[in-house]
């Protein structure tokens, strides 16, 4: 289904919408319109993805029980202790 709208563009948008065009990237300033929307769509979906993987992984670390979690000195290199904890789990 195709619906018609109107719609503003600053000179900017219009040349460069205009050029796809022309260029022959886009078969009409309404298909470029639609790849803009379509990108926006996708942007969205990824966002939605990252911010859920983002919510998981916090919510396993918060659920680590504390004696889980590897003591940090900040008077020694930070990654020292993460290095020596990790290699003890290897053993």
């Amino acid at each position: 289904m195709t619906v018609k709208s109107t719609v503003s563009f600053t000179d900017r948008h219009h040349d460069f919408a205009h050029k796809k065009v022309a260029e022959g990237f886009f078969a009409s300033v309404s298909s470029v319109v639609a790849a803009g929307i379509e990108r926006i769509m996708q942007d969205e979906v990824e966002r939605e993805v990252a911010l859920e993987a983002m919510k998981n992984s916090i919510k396993t670390r918060m659920e680590t029980p504390r004696k889980e979690w590897i003591e940090m000195n900040t008077s020694d290199d930070l990654f020292d202790n993460a290095r020596a904890r990790l290699d003890s789990m290897r053993s």
